[in-house]
């Protein structure tokens, strides 16, 4: 992978200035979860997250998105 997986959210922000392909969406995911995980987050919680309503992305891509972190979830350790 070209891009470290983030630690922190700050390392997140900084990754808006990448060329957004799959490797960099992979990595974001990878982070999150290890940022979640850090702060004592269940799954459950950053799915509700995840498929809580916003203007960015609809309600099926959301969906699809929970699925993809909930598969994540268990890859990464």
């Amino acid at each position: 992978m070209n891009y470290p997986i983030p630690d922190n959210p700050e390392d997140i922000f900084e990754m808006r200035q990448q060329p957004v392909d799959e490797e960099l969406v992979a990595a974001a995911i990878a982070g999150v979860i290890r940022i979640v995980r850090a702060q004592g987050q269940s799954l459950e919680e950053l799915t509700a997250q995840v498929l809580a309503d916003d203007t960015l992305l609809d309600k099926q891509q959301r969906r699809w998105l929970s699925q993809v972190v909930s598969q994540a979830w268990d890859s990464i350790a």
